[in-house]
């Protein structure tokens, strides 16, 4: 005879699952190494999106950043994530080489944000001065397949080098190659991220650098209409006395298609109303514009992002 308890017990079980299931909702922003400009621009979204969603369980995840960030989405393992616009046009076509076997349709837009400036930056003992000058030094090149990675290969294809030109190759992130700039054991390093960049300010206070010049010819190289003629100003890093030629590229932050429109909208319409608290995480996010939110997307916006700019009249 079946015991009152486990009578009880078997009903209960039966009454929950009769219950209708409200999943809990989780937003993880996937951003990039804890040193960079990603990380503390997650941080300040997560807190956004937790007042703009009080039901949703947000997170942020360090990672290697725009690659891998662009992976995860696609694999439902993230719902928002920084990424810069070469990469995420390579991810949307299916670019082998960038990291991207397969083109990766689940992605939706939902912003552009900030541009990149590639910093390329030497130890001035290293008698470095110019991208020609990086021929058989020792080189950090960014973590492997990261958005700062790829933008590397790009910048050496346009002045007329490669890897083998090196004299090392270090594939790492911008904490780490800085800790082996400090210790000289690396020459130079090149640094993809917004201006005033945590690791590289910190490498100016404790090494001499020079920041080398990307010149516009080797950007019309390149043939990316995504790497745009940019300017470091001067005395943005310690020591750095002179404006600095370089590259910019946009950065975007994406979700995918399995996200709620409902979800969308609110985080879209949350970051553009609190763009003061992501200036206070990062001066970098001062250059976030909403009138420049669509523009340079290379691939369909999500459909709850689509609603909030149809709303403020950015998209008729």
């Amino acid at each position: 005879m079946r015991s009152p308890h486990r009578t009880l017990l078997a009903l209960a079980a039966g009454a929950l699952l009769a219950l209708p299931a409200h999943a809990q909702q989780f937003i993880n922003v996937l951003t990039g190494g804890t040193s960079g400009v990603y990380y503390p621009l997650g941080v300040s979204l997560s807190q956004i999106y937790g007042k703009a969603l009080p039901g949703a369980k947000t997170a942020v995840q360090a990672t290697k950043a725009s690659a891998e960030n662009l992976n995860l989405l696609q694999a439902g393992r993230g719902e928002a994530a920084l990424t810069l616009g070469d990469a995420l046009s390579d991810a949307w076509k299916g670019d082998e080489e960038a990291g991207f076997k397969t083109p990766l349709k689940k992605l939706r837009g939902i912003a552009a944000m900030y541009p990149n400036y590639i910093h390329l930056v030497a130890s001035a003992d290293s008698g470095i001065k110019s991208l020609a000058d990086l021929k058989g030094k020792r080189v950090a090149v960014g973590a492997p397949k990261s958005g700062t990675e790829l933008n590397t290969r790009a910048i050496l294809k346009g002045a007329g080098l490669s890897y083998k030109d090196l004299g090392k190759v270090e594939y790492l992130p911008f904490g780490e190659s800085v800790e082996l700039m400090k210790n000289r054991q690396l020459d130079a390093t090149l640094i993809s991220a917004g201006l005033g960049v945590a690791a590289v300010r910190d490498l100016a206070t404790a090494v001499k650098i020079v920041v080398v010049p990307i010149t516009a010819d080797v950007i019309g190289k390149i043939g990316d209409p995504a790497y745009q003629p940019a300017t470091i100003p001067a005395n943005t890093y310690n020591g750095q006395t002179a404006d600095a030629a370089t590259v910019a590229i946009p950065n975007f932050l994406v979700t995918h298609e399995g996200v709620p429109a409902d979800t969308v909208y609110a985080m879209t319409k949350s970051m553009f109303d609190n763009l003061d608290q992501m200036v206070a995480a990062h001066a970098a996010a001062k250059a976030i514009k909403r009138e420049n939110a669509v523009k340079g997307m290379p691939l369909p916006l999500h459909p709850g992002a689509e609603k909030y700019y149809r709303e403020v009249g950015l998209i008729k």
